[in-house]
């Protein structure tokens, strides 16, 4: 077991540093029109200040060298972004909470929900239920998000005014306008993951039906619902809890770059569009590292996890 978790520490580390170094080139050398000095220095710039610029930020530096600096800067919260002059670290944090508490609640919604809607379209299959849970998982999956945000807003903000256009109130502040403001984005936010997790269930509760074990426990006398609920749902979630990890991971990194958008919520997907607009590659880099580490981070202890309740993990 510990040789099966050295190997996976390595896997981690050499993953995170590739993923630094082909996003640091694709940003710095690859991106056509972005160089830095000339981007800081403004358009009125002449040659020189933007030289003198390049000198005073080491854009002149072999890019190796740049990378290495870049990256220190970025994991001991000393990076500052050169459009706006403010550390990096500061804005995420500043942007954390209020992408958390979306994260977080679209996540619960979007998991019960699939849970649901899953096995009552496996329990369900080839029947009438099941080819209406199919046709609106189907739609939920081609709904765009900005633009069911655009019609909730319009119709249930603007015309019936039931719902916040936009904005964000902080749990510590007033919990029930808290949770007023972002009834609207969770709900937005999980569609997408609804229509996916549910099918992804859907087939694997099918799959599983036909196992050993839940032929077994169907032998043994147990009714259909325990059979269900301890054997055959309860081995079907291990890979949507896996999934789950990783999509949230992902949606607390600026994943919920266009809900974010939509409604007007200052968290870390709305810091993301901001950089893109002003090409603030340093912003942009740190947030990219820190999903990529939580996704990477979650994705390692989920298999060391998994590796520890099956053996056979290991030896693969």
């Amino acid at each position: 077991m510990a040789r099966f978790v050295v190997r996976r520490l390595m896997v981690m580390v050499a993953l995170l540093f590739a993923i630094s170094l082909v996003t640091f080139l694709l940003f710095i050398v690859v991106l056509p029109g972005n160089d830095q000095a000339a981007v800081i220095a403004g358009r009125l710039a002449n040659p020189a200040e933007v030289h003198l610029i390049s000198v005073k930020y080491g854009f002149d530096k072999p890019v190796w060298v740049q990378y290495v600096k870049t990256m220190a800067n970025i994991f001991d919260g000393t990076a500052y972004s050169y459009q706006s002059g403010f550390n990096v670290l500061s804005q995420i944090e500043a942007g954390f909470p209020t992408t958390l508490s979306l994260a977080l609640g679209a996540g619960i919604i979007w998991l019960l929900t699939s849970i649901v809607v899953g096995t009552l379209a496996a329990i369900k299959a080839g029947r009438y239920t099941d080819r209406i849970l199919t046709v609106l998982s189907m739609i939920g999956v081609s709904m765009p998000v900005f633009f069911l945000g655009a019609v909730l807003i319009y119709f249930l903000g603007y015309k019936a005014g039931i719902i916040p256009i936009s904005g964000y109130v902080d749990l510590t502040q007033n919990p029930v306008q808290w949770l007023w403001h972002l009834l609207a984005p969770w709900f937005t936010l999980s569609v997408l993951f609804i229509g996916i997790y549910s099918r992804i269930l859907r087939s694997t509760i099918l799959d599983t039906i036909n196992e050993d074990f839940v032929r077994t426990a169907k032998a043994k006398g147990l009714s259909e619902r325990q059979v269900l609920i301890r054997h055959t749902l309860r081995n079907s979630l291990v890979p949507i809890i896996s999934l789950w990890g990783l999509d949230l991971a992902q949606v607390i990194g600026g994943g919920a770059i266009l809900t974010e958008s939509v409604y007007n919520l200052h968290g870390i997907g709305y810091l993301v569009y901001q950089s893109v607009t002003r090409l603030d590659t340093v912003t942009l880099l740190s947030v990219v590292m820190l999903t990529a580490l939580a996704v990477v981070v979650i994705g390692a202890l989920t298999e060391i996890l998994y590796a520890f309740l099956d053996p056979r993990i290991r030896l693969q």
